[in-house]
């Protein structure tokens, strides 16, 4: 089997499998409780924090744990105090996002690209900016320089969602200058119901859910502590998988290139410009991305389309279309995500199913 969707979720790492084998054991007490039990998972709970934003380029106060990104981009928005009302958002952004601003009763102005490049807006009376770092669908990797300088000057709070980046490529808090991002733990091969909410200044977010005080009153519930410890081990080996992603990224500049060459008209999404370096989003004209799936998945490979379907109807994503890509292109796309384990030959097995499936689904389209 070859798994290629760790856009999607990244299996429990093998040294969170060690690690859990022998956590199970115990301790286990609740963090807040005064008993000495209690005290100590809480100090472990607290290293963990320390680790997490050694790891992350960030000051321990201004870690806070939540169950995953689609929490922590809630209590970002649920936290904005409104002025004018707006939102600066973009149609790449995760769907979390415009549900987050809807649901927050703000107005949602989307930013327009040329050349994959968010043009600067007109009007500068925003509450918030979002803009992600790279797009989960096509791995693209947005330069937010310009954008994040016009809402400094425009004293603009700006939020990256940096869900898909981290453990990918480099990142660090306090250089980037964002006053928020996230971290998911489940996209970097620990446990699900874990993530990170990184805040510049935490005074100024407002709890989403309410409890005992727990995260400084910032997080209610008692803390997913033994999440929290498998998060901080992996942040902890983020240096090595950067490291490796940098040999994945050369093995998939060779498969896209061939595959370019050995079926015409193939397009891969965002090959003009900087990509995370596992993820390879394509499209063959004329042929339907989900047909390319279910053929891949009959040879024990699987990955994943970028569209979403309504009753079997097929729709072109978002973040496609906002970036200039036609509709019926975009409607055909398969994503492969890949790990930073991933072998020169996992590659050349995938290209040689592809072209398999090409073959097959052409000829029946021929008949």
């Amino acid at each position: 089997m070859i798994y290629a969707d760790y856009n999607g979720t990244y299996p429990l790492k093998k040294s969170v499998q060690d690690y859990l084998k022998n956590r199970f054991e115990g301790p286990f007490a609740n963090p807040n409780a005064i008993h000495s039990l209690g005290q100590n998972i809480n100090s472990a709970l607290e290293k963990c924090r320390m680790i997490c934003a050694q790891s992350l380029g960030a000051e321990p106060e201004q870690v806070i744990f939540t169950s995953g990104s689609s929490e922590s981009i809630s209590q970002i928005l649920h936290s904005i105090e409104p002025s004018h009302n707006e939102i600066l958002s973009s149609k790449v952004e995760h769907a979390v996002v415009s549900k987050a601003i809807e649901g927050n009763k703000f107005s949602n102005k989307l930013l327009e690209f040329k050349n994959f490049k968010a043009l600067i807006p007109d009007t500068h009376d925003f509450d918030l900016v979002c803009l992600m770092m790279a797009n989960n669908e096509s791995g693209i990797i947005f330069d937010l320089d310009e954008i994040k300088s016009w809402a400094q000057k425009n004293n603009t709070p700006f939020f990256s969602d940096t869900t898909q980046a981290i453990g990918k490529v480099p990142f660090n808090f306090k250089e980037s200058q964002l006053d928020y991002a996230v971290v998911s733990a489940h996209k970097l091969g620990s446990l699900t119901g874990t993530g990170i909410l990184l805040a510049k200044n935490p005074e100024k977010l407002k709890p989403l859910i309410y409890g005992g005080g727990q995260e400084k009153g910032l997080r209610g519930g008692t803390q997913n502590y033994i999440g929290i410890e498998c998060l901080s081990l992996i942040l902890s080996e983020l240096e090595n998988s950067i490291e490796s992603y940098k040999k994945v990224s050369l093995f998939k500049k060779e498969f896209e290139e061939s595959l370019k060459d050995k079926i015409p008209g193939l397009v891969v999404f965002g090959d003009q410009c900087e990509r995370l370096p596992n993820t390879t989003l394509f499209a063959i004209p004329g042929i339907h991305g989900q047909a390319i799936q279910i053929e891949l998945e009959s040879k024990d490979i699987f990955v994943t389309t970028s569209s979403a379907c309504s009753d079997n109807y097929p729709t072109a994503p978002d973040s496609l279309i906002a970036l200039g890509y036609k509709e019926e292109l975009a409607r055909g796309s398969v994503r492969i995500s890949v790990n930073e384990s991933f072998s020169e030959q996992d590659y050349m097995k995938i290209h040689a199913a592809i072209i398999n499936s090409y073959q097959t689904l052409n000829r029946i389209q021929v008949q």
